[in-house]
């Protein structure tokens, strides 16, 4: 499979959907519309909601039945950036090369652009049963999203992060930041494609361990890349984490231990695939793509 055609083309139909559901510019209140807009459109790979087509794919399911949901979960993730970015968490001033949000619009703007998107995830949620789905396989999925998302998923890893940065503290506490602050969403994304197309259970149980390990993964190679990457490609200055005094798997573990475990989640990814055929081959290129890229 060419993974790359593969991203690039189902990036272009989950952008054309997001064009739909989003609020335009105009009228009021049309600044908080711009702000949400402008990240939403800032240059994002659209990996989760890519993760979601493909694991709907690999079941049986089909693009179209899954993609308001991509579309969510992208605009979940989306709203945790432009928070991430305050100057009040991780103080940046780019994101993939463009000022953050803040930056853009202003702090109070951006706090309530991540607001209105995380809203509007949930809207897009409720209305899954306009797809036909169950009403019940509705309230699972917006369930594993609000899971996924908050205290004790993305948020609470956020939480904890922040606490430790400048701390000694111990490799359990540094694997619970990055399941929760990355993996968890990561995760959700490839069980809400599984669950809208009616997954059975050895399948999502199969599903559920390669989301764990790649989502894993993805925190680990971005570790890596505030290292070893490159400003250019990546759209920030590298370092930030260590200006920060985060803890990471290189700071906690040195570089090659980290590649060492990457290797590991990788191996779990793929040996959890084994029960798919040709159908989760996108998933496959999916994991190698995620510990190779270079941004």
């Amino acid at each position: 499979m060419d993974i790359k055609k593969y991203l690039h083309y189902k990036k272009s139909r989950i952008d054309k959907a997001l064009e739909g559901y989003l609020p335009k510019g105009e009228g009021f209140p049309g600044t908080l519309h711009r702000a949400m807009r402008y990240s939403v459109f800032a240059g994002g790979k659209r990996l989760r909601p890519i993760l979601t087509i493909a694991s709907a794919e690999a079941v049986g399911g089909r693009e179209k039945d899954v993609i308001s949901a991509a579309c969510a979960i992208e605009l979940i993730h989306t709203y945790s950036l432009i928070h991430d970015d305050l100057p009040s968490m991780d103080d940046d001033s780019l994101r993939r090369g463009k000022p953050t949000c803040h930056k853009a619009f202003g702090e109070a703007m951006a706090i309530l652009a991540g607001d209105a998107l995380l809203t509007l995830a949930f809207e897009l949620l409720s209305d899954l049963t306009a797809n036909n789905v169950k009403p019940e396989t509705v309230l699972v999925v917006i369930g594993e999203l609000t899971g996924a998302s908050g205290s004790m998923g993305m948020v609470g890893g956020q939480a904890v992060d922040i606490e430790s940065q400048g701390e000694d503290v111990e490799f359990p506490v540094l694997e619970y930041i990055h399941i929760h602050k990355t993996g968890k969403l990561i995760l959700a994304s490839i069980r809400t494609g599984a669950l809208l197309s009616m997954a059975d259970d050895v399948q999502l149980k199969a599903l559920t361990t390669y989301g764990e390990a790649i989502g894993l993964a993805f925190q680990v190679t971005d570790d890596i890349l505030d290292i070893e990457g490159d400003e250019e490609e990546m759209g920030k200055k590298v370092g930030g984490d260590i200006g920060m005094k985060k803890i990471t798997y290189p700071s906690l573990l040195g570089m090659d231990e980290s590649k060492k475990r990457l290797a590991e989640l990788m191996d779990i990814a793929m040996s959890s695939l084994s029960v798919f055929g040709k159908e989760a081959e996108a998933l496959r290129s999916i994991a190698k793509y995620i510990v190779s890229r270079v941004s």
